[in-house]
């Protein structure tokens, strides 16, 4: 128990890095890259980003209240990401929210570029980079990204994919309300960062992971607490010691490859995992919604066969 305790911590503090890492892409994305090329950021941010141009242009205010305005859109957002989405996964993402926007405000909004379309894809790569870490730690950086979640978990569509169709309104409003010039780069950046998405953060593909332990029933525990997935375990050997081992065979996601290294290692920091990409899975192999409900049935299915 203390050593799975422990394990707890050093998985707090690692998001709580990472959170910190990600906030600060985000801000620089925005205040170096898009914003000084009026180029929208996907998302809660960009929209707060049009709506501070738009009162700014009115005369309503006297400088930059994107970070402000990123607040107070999350609002909202957060609460579904708290309903739907889980406590820990809404929890970090608020976090991360208040860091962008502490930084956003923090940070002077200066230009590295004078060029709109080297501006367009940096900035939407490194925001792309500050998403993909957050979805692949557990929590996301706010706004639509929370939404994508969403429809992800409901339609096993691609993270990145759905970001760019939800974001769409955001050129629509950039487009009819500035200029379609701006509109076009910003198609640019939401790609840029679509794909960087969908590169680190991996959600429908398959993988099978292979852990090679000493202490199965413990591993298995760890396992089942934090995934819902069936878990064959193989009686084996292993060749250098001749000592008899288990070998414990689970396809996930890779959206599922950090909780399950977090859970094998918390209970066997000896745990040898190799993990094989998978081309298909034939049979049952549950959404996250489907996992919840099986959670909350009173006849659970069985975690592990031989």
């Amino acid at each position: 128990m203390a050593k799975l305790t422990k394990f707890a911590q050093h998985d707090t503090l690692t998001k709580l890095g990472v959170a910190l890492v990600s906030g600060l892409l985000t801000a620089i994305a925005l205040n170096f890259f898009l914003t000084p090329a009026q180029v929208f950021q996907a998302g809660a941010t960009g929209l707060a980003q049009l709506i501070s141009i738009f009162l700014h242009r009115l005369g309503l205010t006297s400088g930059d209240l994107t970070g402000w305005f990123n607040l107070l859109i999350n609002m909202p957002i957060a609460y579904l990401g708290w309903r739907k989405l889980g406590r820990s996964f809404t929890l970090f993402s608020i976090l991360n929210i208040l860091i962008i926007s502490g930084f956003t405000i923090v940070l002077p909004v200066q230009a590295l570029s004078n060029d709109p379309l080297m501006n367009s894809i940096f900035g939407g790569a490194l925001t792309g980079i500050a998403v993909g870490i957050a979805l692949r730690y557990g929590f996301s950086t706010g706004g639509f990204d929370i939404l994508s979640m969403y429809l992800a978990k409901t339609t096993r569509k691609s993270v990145g994919w759905l970001m760019f169709g939800i974001n769409s309104v955001i050129v629509l409003i950039a487009g009819f309300g500035l200029q379609w010039e701006s509109a076009l780069y910003t198609i640019i950046s939401i790609y840029c960062m679509s794909r960087v998405v969908d590169m680190i953060h991996t959600s429908n593909q398959k993988i099978t992971a292979m852990i090679v332990t000493e202490h199965p029933d413990d591993v298995v525990a760890a396992v089942s607490a934090r995934l819902n997935r069936g878990i064959t375990v193989i009686p084996s050997r292993g060749g250098y010691l001749h000592r008899p081992n288990t070998t414990l065979m689970i396809v996930i996601t890779r959206y599922e490859l950090y909780d399950l290294t977090q859970a094998t290692l918390g209970a066997d920091r000896l745990a040898f995992i190799d993990i094989l990409n998978t081309v298909d899975v034939v049979g049952e192999f549950l959404t996250s919604d489907q996992q919840d409900a099986k959670r909350k049935s009173p006849v659970q299915a069985p975690q592990s066969r031989v």
